[in-house]
This record gives C-alpha cells, structure tokens and sequence, in this order.
C-alpha cells in the first residue's frame, strides 16, 4: 500500500496522524502543499491534512483511529 499524507507545514493533525500510522505499522511519505504545488492542483487540495492511498485520495481530513484501522484491513484483503 502506497501512502502519502499532503498537508500544510503548520497542519496541527500531522504530528498525531503520524503517530497512529506509525503505531499500525504503516510506512507512508509527506509531502507539503507549499514545495509541491502540483500534488495540491493534482488532488484538489483545499484542507490539511489529506491521506492519498494508491493515488487515490482516501481521506481529505484527519481519520479516526478507527478508519485508519479499516484502511488497513481492506488492504490485506
């Protein structure tokens, strides 16, 4: 599973959403809005932050605990 969070350098989520991708044992990569104008045009970001799982935008907001979890599940399906 390809993961990328996009969001703000100042996003208030990022270092908690981090930490529960870390605690799944999910390996991801952030980009920021700011150094890649074209991922935001690309996507439509509006919002920070914004979970983009095998080029396709899983969430445009912070997810719970629990979405993540079944973002995961139906990954190993």
């Amino acid at each position: 599973m390809d993961i990328m969070i996009i969001a703000t350098k100042g996003c208030s989520h990022c270092k908690n959403l981090k930490k529960e991708l870390d605690d799944l044992g999910l390996s991801y990569e952030v980009k920021y809005a700011e150094e890649c104008p074209e991922l935001v045009e690309k996507y439509q970001i509006r919002h920070s932050p914004n979970i983009i799982v095998n080029g396709t935008v899983a969430f445009r907001r912070q997810p719970t605990e629990g979405e993540l979890k079944d973002l995961l599940k139906s990954s190993q399906c």
